[in-house]
């Protein structure tokens, strides 16, 4: 009998990191020197926020996510607070609506416009005033809507029901106070029904979000967590920190036992907060360290020995914060199964870095992208305050289902991003051909007004002008500042969306002539 490899199957086996172009890169981004353990950065289909520096109160950019390159120094920014904002989330249901923390004590709520941000906004939508110190890190509820949570210095945990016609909201609906130590982090099972603690005592806490009543708290002295994180539906939770010799470790414990961890495994000796992220669709989990360059990556499973290594992303730029995009905006044409923004600080740039399953064929990949969590709640505030839990409201990420509506509207930065992605991993064949053709023909029939009959300062989508948030009279010259900006704005997005429609035509008529060669070559040779 000969010998065998024992190899684990695994279709994430080959999973790479695939670090954006400084094309494709947000350049001069003044980012916070808080060192504050938090991501910093908050993405959604729509929009990218990032804190940043700002002198005498608090700030925070929001960006278009097609607009990339160099940003405006003077770009408009969101500057409500008194105090250095510490935290920033967008709402899973809204991609109009973000939360923010500060160290005044307070947390606003904030609608962005549809169209952006055209000037400095001061005037929260709601001011939630409840906590006597600093507020540090705040989550929305997966599942329920307009219901967040927030803890800061006090150690309290306060539950908002954001439905409320307060503009000024000062007593929320629950206080939980069961922490006698700062909370570093928070984390929801899938459904919402259990809250996991992380706190500066080193211990993890699993609490009844609704009752405020302690279920679990571990007492591990090996290991010392600084942030957890609940593993989708495999009734687990990984947590990050440091073991008693000061090595960065990560641990995962059953949810019903915190005295024991299942598995400790030691990192490396560096000092970093390690930041988990964890895919429930492809039970995959990244690690990725504050001060690093580096990105570890693993695959979960509910069987010993549960935490299979792939491989580790390497990059000489250290990141100080990372921001990722939901399922629902991710490029399922290139296989991409996640994506990363890294604040990366002595360059002053975010980098997409997106991390992708490599696949022959151009076709959407059923096996990598199972039915997700999409935008919709599954329940209304009143009715999770009343004793009710549901589930996410699940979606597909297939190409012209409902959720591709989402992507559609990003002006077809998309499109561009999938077509180089795949360009830069194969060479493209037929297939792609096809489908760059589709998506031409589509877009064509979309867009039956050219674009270059609209007035420059005119919307590329429907002709209306805008400012500031309001319609002035039709074909009117801008007048203002940040009108000027915008049409400087939106003639290099023209300008950049016609030079990617000249490089696919090149791409096809380079394509069409060598596969009329390969024709000619086979008939010569039969």
């Amino acid at each position: 009998m000969t010998w065998r490899p024992q190899y684990r199957s695994s279709k994430f086996r080959h999973v790479f990191g695939k670090a954006a172009t400084k094309e494709y890169c947000y350049d001069g981004v003044p980012i916070t020197r808080s060192v504050h353990d938090n991501q910093l950065c908050a993405v959604n289909p729509r929009f990218l926020a990032v804190i940043t520096e700002c002198a005498g109160g608090g700030a925070f950019l929001v960006l278009p996510i097609h607009h990339t390159g160099k940003v405006d120094p003077h770009h408009p920014r969101v500057s409500g607070h008194r105090g250095n904002v510490l935290d920033i989330k967008w709402n899973p249901f809204n991609d109009f609506c973000i939360a923010s923390c500060s160290e005044d004590a307070t947390v606003k709520i904030w609608d962005i416009p549809k169209h952006g941000i055209l000037k400095n906004v001061t005037v929260p939508t709601k001011e939630l005033q409840g906590h006597s110190r600093r507020v540090g890190l705040i989550e929305w509820h997966p599942t329920a809507s307009n219901i967040l949570f927030s803890t800061g210095y006090d150690y309290q945990v306060m539950i908002w029901n954001l439905d409320s016609q307060e503009q000024v909201m000062k007593n929320p609906v629950r206080t939980i106070s069961v922490h006698q130590d700062v909370v570093l982090s928070m984390s929801f099972n899938m459904d919402g029904s259990r809250l996991a603690t992380s706190c500066k005592d080193k211990k993890i806490r699993i609490i009844d979000p609704r009752t405020g009543a302690l279920l679990q708290e571990s007492n591990c002295k090996s290991h010392k967590a600084s942030k957890v994180l609940y593993l989708g539906n495999l009734k687990m939770l990984v947590s990050t920190g440091c073991s008693r010799w000061n090595h960065r470790q990560i641990a995962l414990w059953d949810q019903e036992d915190l005295s024991v961890p299942l598995l400790q495994e030691d990192l490396d000796g560096s000092s970093g907060v390690i930041f988990p992220f964890y895919d429930p669709d492809t039970h995959m989990l990244y690690l990725a360290g504050k001060g690093d360059g580096n990105i570890r990556y693993y695959e979960i499973s509910s069987e010993k020995p549960y935490v299979h290594f792939l491989t580790e992303y390497r990059s000489h730029l250290p990141q100080k914060g990372m921001g990722f995009m939901p399922k629902r905006g991710l490029d399922v044409c290139s296989c991409e199964v996640f994506r990363f923004y890294k604040l990366v600080t002595i360059k002053s740039i975010i980098e997409p870095l997106s991390m992708i399953v490599p696949r022959r064929s151009e076709t959407y990949q059923e096996d990598i992208y199972p039915m997700t969590a999409g935008n919709e709640a599954a329940l209304t505030a009143d009715d999770w305050l009343a004793g009710m839990d549901k589930g996410p409201v699940l979606m597909s990420l297939k190409p012209g289902s409902k959720a591709d509506s989402l992507s559609d509207l990003m002006s077809g930065k998309a499109l561009s991003g999938s077509l180089e992605t795949r360009r830069s991993q194969s060479r493209p064949g037929l297939l792609q051909l096809s489908y760059i053709q589709n998506q031409l023909d589509a877009k064509e029939n979309k867009e039956p007004q050219p674009s270059n009959q609209l007035r420059p300062w005119q919307d590329e989508k429907n002709g209306s002008a805008v400012s500031n948030g309001q319609e002035p009279p039709q074909n009117s010259p801008p007048k203002t500042e940040n009108e000027l900006r915008q049409v400087f704005y939106r003639q290099q997005e023209e300008i950049r969306r016609l030079r990617e429609l000249l490089s696919q035509r090149d791409v096809r008529v380079m394509q069409l002539e060598l596969e009329i060669k390969n024709v000619r070559n086979s008939q010569a040779s039969h």
